[in-house]
């Protein structure tokens, strides 16, 4: 059906940048949004940037000015530029795609997730 493979995460110092990517495989029609979320240890997973097929991007407010959601819509990649990183970025960041997929029967709608990749900020 649909796959999504993440990669990029890592240890960086503080001030340091990383790019995440996420690539979607399948039986993909259309992709509406593309974004990424993130989980700390002990915390609730939360929206970090997001940005949907025309082009519109929202970001978290601790993000916003350090961190650039990107895609590639006829590769169907995401990317997240992060820049200026803090150690309170430290966590597992996931991608997250909402789209519609044909599954050999009808089209349906769905949103999938990445595996998760770790960033930690430390130095």
């Amino acid at each position: 059906q649909v796959q999504l493979v993440e990669s990029g995460g890592g240890l960086v110092q503080p001030g340091g940048s990383l790019r995440l990517s996420c690539a979607a495989s399948g039986s993909i029609l259309s992709i509406y949004a593309m974004g990424w979320y993130r989980q700390a240890p002990g915390k609730q997973r939360e929206l970090v940037a997001v940005i949907v097929s025309g082009g519109s991007t929202v970001y978290a407010d601790s993000v916003k000015g350090r961190f650039t959601i990107s895609r590639d819509n006829a590769k169907n990649l995401v990317y997240l530029q992060m820049n200026s990183l803090k150690p309170e970025d430290t966590a597992v960041y996931y991608c997250n795609v909402d789209l519609k997929y044909y599954s050999g029967v009808d089209i349906d709608s769905a949103r999938y997730w990445g595996q998760g990749t770790q960033v930690t900020v430390s130095s």
